[in-house]
């Protein structure tokens, strides 16, 4: 086993808190990606358990032993950096087995590791070489290679990715993804790119101003956000977000500023009198010119498989993924129609997700 326990963890620089109690349990064998815009908390939190970083209060445990105060090299982690952190002066071969020189195995085993570790990542080609002679990819795999010749209890990856390409990223992405469910090795993954969250992860923690704001399975945080940061968060383009006052009419309505109004569906008559957000995924808005919202279209920008348009009701924007190809051009005024079966319901001061009866 070698599950990962969070228990009401802090750290505090001088008067600044920047980890403000957070607790995580991570399952043994589970990817866990820790997501959220910069300065949230999340790489701090990762140095915390990887040992790099002291903590203030709570505690870590790896394999059921609380390690706050062991150093790095007795926690059994590996941890991959987002600059690679190779040594220049050795080789490939010579930056995959130097951990286990330092461990003092013998020659044949260090050989039989980076071996193993070379053929699952694709790199015998490359042991003679040096960092300098790789390409970004190619080191990224070598500091996964160094990571797994130790076959910690724990992979710790700290936006391994940020320093490549697009292409290259979805590529190496990938690669990550398949490695871990092929190791089965307990993984955590710090990210700033919701897709990576979306995309790798078994399991995602949402973090912001060093809290954790929601923690489940992508598609459960995607389907049902705990809070307006969460719902704009995961998912590009972001939720829209529609803030009025809800009205029991035949069909219930959202009364927007400037006197607009658009339906919502039965379930908003819960709360009627009410002052929300409502909230709708792009995707779930339409073009319907005959009982849609009257926008102005402020933006088009085609993809080739979609189109995303940006409009304007009155002060508040709407933002369409339309799939099928369209003749929409900016300054038009349409129509837009939002998928009210599909809708998210918020409270207009916390922020927080409404429970319909």
């Amino acid at each position: 086993m070698s599950s990962v326990q969070i228990r009401d963890v802090r750290k505090a620089f001088g008067p600044t808190a920047v980890i403000q109690g957070v607790s995580v349990d991570i399952a043994d064998g589970e990817f866990v990606v820790l997501v959220g815009p910069s300065g949230c908390g999340k790489s701090t939190l990762l140095r915390m358990v990887a040992g790099l970083e002291s903590i203030t209060a709570g505690e870590i445990a790896i394999d059921g032993r609380v390690v706050n105060k062991l150093e790095p090299k007795e926690r059994d982690i590996a941890m991959v950096f987002q600059n690679y952190a190779l040594y220049p002066q050795m080789t490939v071969a010579q930056n995959l087995g130097f951990a286990l020189e330092l461990a003092r195995l013998d020659k044949q085993t260090i050989q039989t590791k980076v071996a193993a570790a070379a053929a699952s990542l694709g790199l015998e080609p490359l042991l003679g070489r040096y960092p300098r002679q790789l390409s970004g990819g190619q080191r990224q795999r070598v500091a996964m290679g160094r990571a797994i010749v130790r076959d910690p209890k724990v992979f710790l990856f700290d936006e391994p990715l940020s320093n490549l390409d697009a292409k290259l990223r979805v590529q190496v992405r990938g690669e990550i993804k398949e490695l871990q469910h092929r190791l089965k090795t307990t993984t955590i993954y710090v990210t700033h790119d919701q897709v990576e969250a979306m995309t790798m992860g078994d399991k995602i923690v949402v973090m912001n101003g060093g809290r954790v704001e929601q923690v489940g399975p992508p598609l459960e945080l995607y389907d049902r956000p705990a809070n307006t940061f969460v719902a704009t968060f995961l998912g590009s383009p972001a939720m829209n977000l529609l803030q009025g006052r809800v009205e029991d009419k035949d069909s219930p309505q959202l009364s927007l500023p400037d006197g607009l109004a658009t339906t919502i569906g039965e379930a908003g008559r819960a709360f009627a009198g009410r002052d929300i957000i409502f909230g709708i995924r792009p995707e779930h808005v339409r073009v319907d010119q005959v009982r849609g919202l009257s926008c102005i279209v402020s933006l088009v920008e085609p993809t080739g498989s979609e189109t995303h348009v940006v409009a304007r009701a009155g002060q508040t924007e709407i933002i369409a993924v339309l799939r099928e190809r369209v003749e929409i051009q900016e300054g038009q005024t349409i129509s837009l129609s939002l998928d009210a079966s599909q809708a998210h319901f918020f409270d207009a001061n916390s922020g927080s997700r409404l429970q319909l009866a």
